[in-house]
């Protein structure tokens, strides 16, 4: 369920949609739950494919379990890894590396070292902030007029401003996995190819399954104390000392989803069975060296790697050659690719407008 993307609804492998306001409508818990009836959903899996969707099935968990089979734990528990200052206060008690974090409202404006970024606690919501996901701020007085733009959008708690961890897309690291009650049942590892825009990533455009056991280990940690159940990203920067620095926990799909299933792993089949961790057995883990693309925005990037000199043709073709999944293309379904394209022309568009605002 989310009302961030049209793409599902032209699939020929979907046979029915129905219109989903969003989970901000005052009207969405009666809404599903009457769906639910109507349609004869009872015991279908309700996979919340957006932060905004997480929070309300999370918070309404109780009342949605009645009609749908859920796969995320109760709000209080889930929280911890959705909202960022508690996901850092989890990593600041089991010694895993965060960002500095300061306050914007000027109470730590003498210790802010920039340039340092803007983000909402949790992705979801309709304000700037929240569809910019992320702005970068060189100096005091942008941080100032940000913070008092966003905050009268938005509670002002909700705004987090982190360090900038330096480093491009080739230093992002993500553990993706399925868990149950604490324990995992499936895990891979993967790293940013490329991103776009290159410098400060909205988005990953090429990933790639690769093995780094620490990613591994420091996710294992934070999901092992928090309990988790269901799907999970967890995403990394490593820094230039090399040290990883905890910044987001997803848990829900990701983009690059479908690179679980190309490299040998199909975490859909397996969140659809319910499965749960086989005793005496090894993890069930991915292929390494397998990759996925969102081709319309991995062109762009390239182009402008290629122009700076940071990426040749030849290792740009060599690294397409490993790509197993893309984003919105199928060759046996075509036309959610093909709508994908004036979307994202629309998107990059509408984020040149915010950045110039």
């Amino acid at each position: 369920m989310s009302d961030d993307s049209p793409l599902p609804s032209w699939s020929r492998r979907v046979t029915r949609t129905l219109a989903w306001a969003g989970p901000d409508d005052p009207g969405a818990l009666a809404f599903l739950i009457a769906a639910a009836e109507r349609h004869d959903l009872a015991g279908f899996l309700l996979v919340a494919a957006s932060d905004a969707d997480v929070r309300f099935v999370s918070r309404n968990a109780t009342l949605l379990a009645g009609h749908f089979r859920l796969t995320l734990p109760e709000w209080e528990t889930l929280r911890v890894l959705c909202e960022k200052p508690r996901l850092y206060g989890q990593a600041e008690a089991l010694g895993l590396g965060y960002p500095r974090v300061w306050r914007a409202d000027g109470r730590d404006a003498a210790a802010i070292r920039f340039p340092v970024v803007m983000k909402p606690a949790m992705g979801g919501g309709r304000s700037r902030l929240a569809r910019a996901k992320v702005i970068r701020i060189d100096d005091a007085a942008t941080l100032a007029a940000l913070f008092a733009e966003a905050s009268g959008e938005m509670n002002a708690d909700d705004i987090v401003v982190q360090e900038l961890i330096p480093g491009g897309g080739e230093s992002q690291y993500s553990y993706a996995g399925l868990w149950r009650d604490g324990v995992p049942v499936a895990e891979f590892t993967a790293r940013r190819l490329r991103q776009y825009p290159i410098d400060f990533g909205y988005t990953s455009t090429c990933v790639e399954t690769v093995d780094a056991p620490d990613v591994a280990a420091a996710a294992r940690r934070l999901l092992a104390a928090t309990r988790h159940h269901g799907l999970i990203e967890v995403e990394f920067k490593r820094d230039p000392e090399g040290r990883l620095r905890l910044l987001d926990a997803n848990p829900r799909p990701w983009s690059w989803f479908g690179l679980a299933a190309a490299a040998g792993l199909d975490l859909g089949a397996l969140l659809a069975a319910d499965a749960a961790p086989a005793p005496g057995r090894p993890v069930a883990t991915a292929r390494t060296g397998v990759a996925w693309i969102y081709l319309a925005r991995d062109l762009a990037a390239a182009l402008r790697l290629v122009g700076r000199g940071a990426l040749g043709p030849r290792a740009y073709l060599r690294s397409l050659g490993r790509v197993r999944a893309f984003a919105a293309f199928a060759a046996d379904d075509p036309l959610p690719g093909l709508v994908d394209l004036p979307l994202t022309a629309w998107r990059v568009l509408v984020r040149r407008v915010l950045k110039l605002r």
